[in-house]
């Protein structure tokens, strides 16, 4: 499946659709570039009600656009994520440092992980 990307204003507000991993970041990247040099930006929203899938490479755009707004006083704010999304945001919040040899390690760990929550045998 795709990444279907969808902007809203007031608050600014990314929703995703789809998912979000290696191969569609880039679309997710054009549009926080877009976003982001706006400027004037303290609050962005990513609804995730839609997102089935998250690898690292998704993360890794959450964290720019956390990198980029948190200097002058901004925030993200990830909404509604599905429970397969919610445990890989889980899991990166309890391993901040990480232990995985390499970012395909940890992909293939997150998507183990979002298998088993979306199919439980």
């Amino acid at each position: 499946m795709a990444l279907k990307i969808a902007e809203r204003s007031n608050p600014p507000t990314i929703v995703l659709t789809g998912r979000l991993d290696t191969a569609t970041a880039p679309q997710l990247d054009e549009v926080l570039n877009r976003v982001l040099a706006r400027g004037g930006t303290a609050r962005l929203v990513f609804d995730l009600s839609g997102l089935e899938y998250l690898s690292s490479a998704g993360i890794r755009c959450f964290v720019r656009a956390r990198k980029a707004l948190e200097p002058g006083g901004g925030r993200i704010a990830l909404l509604n994520p599905q429970p397969a999304v919610q445990k890989v945001l889980d899991i990166v919040k309890a391993v901040p440092g990480g232990i995985f040899k390499s970012v395909a390690e940890l992909d293939e760990y997150l998507d183990a992980m979002q298998k088993q929550v979306r199919d439980p045998e």
